[in-house]
């Protein structure tokens, strides 16, 4: 059996995340709220809403989260991961759970991150169910919807857009009259993932590049590539990952080919795992 461990990204924050699990890791917590000048646990117990959805706090709140719950659960005897991969941000979890890098020092690039993607505004990003890229691609107007692109493959026919918040308006209306699939936008601040990210790419590149990098001691998929990461090529992808898709589907249909995979959500939703199964070859039998 291959024991894959997956972390979600931005999006799966909500108030209450982590409860039940903060005082297993005091000294964690603490470390976190020295590095970010507030307290982590009181943001995810209480909110408000609108404070966790900011990029800026929501994405460091995440990895926090992911790191408290990947301790617990090998705390719970869990099987230990063979494999390791993240949504989006979650990829920042795996890396440091397979220990690429320390806590902190993760940490510290997640808020660089965040702060990095908080300040490009003026975009967002819409989730579209029921059409795959090809039929979708035609659909895309190369004046009126010049800048919307590709961002994320969640599914062969569930897919993510990024681009200017009037041309995603523009095409949802079109999208959701034309009755060939859902639309929903997404609560972000930005087109993540997309060219209208570069310069929060170029802004992030300094800080990806001066981390002490280690070699990971798990194998860690990486979204861009949907391929193990490698230590010399980590600074290079986790900068182009926020200009390019997230391949998750390709990421998932990798694993299924690993030798009886099974697959764990880790911090307590199950998002992901609604995607494993629509990633499963026909054949594969259920893990």
């Amino acid at each position: 059996m291959t024991e894959i461990w997956m972390f979600p990204g931005q999006g799966s924050q909500r108030v209450g995340m982590g409860a039940g699990r903060w005082d297993a890791a005091p000294k964690l917590v603490a470390a976190a709220d020295a590095v970010l000048g507030y307290s982590v646990r009181d943001l995810c117990e209480h909110g408000p809403r609108e404070r966790l959805d900011d990029t800026r706090y929501a994405q460091p709140a995440l990895y926090v989260v992911g790191a408290v719950a990947w301790r617990a659960a090998l705390d719970a005897a869990a099987p230990p991961p063979d494999v390791l991969c993240g949504h989006s941000l979650g990829e920042y979890n795996a890396l440091e759970c397979a220990g690429a890098m320390e806590f902190t020092d993760g940490l510290r690039l997640v808020l660089r991150r965040a702060e990095a993607m908080a300040v490009v505004t003026g975009g967002g990003m819409l989730a579209v169910r029921g059409l795959g890229w090809d039929g979708l691609r035609p659909l895309l107007d190369p004046v009126r919807h010049r800048d919307v692109s590709l961002a994320v493959v969640n599914g062969p026919r569930q897919l993510v857009l990024g681009g200017p918040g009037p041309q995603l308006r523009d095409l949802a209306g079109e999208l959701t009259a034309s009755g060939l699939c859902r639309v929903l936008p997404l609560r972000v601040s930005g087109a993540f993932h997309t060219r209208l990210m570069d310069a929060a790419a170029r802004e992030f590149a300094s800080a990806a590049a001066g981390l002490p990098w280690a070699d990971p001691a798990v194998p860690v998929l990486s979204n861009v590539t949907a391929r193990p990461h490698d230590r010399q090529r980590l600074p290079e992808l986790l900068v182009r990952h926020l200009t390019h898709p997230v391949l998750w589907h390709d990421t998932l249909r990798e694993l299924h080919g690993m030798p009886a995979p099974h697959f764990r959500e880790i911090g307590g939703g199950t998002a992901l795992t609604g995607m494993v199964r629509a990633a499963r070859p026909a054949s594969a039998p259920r893990s």
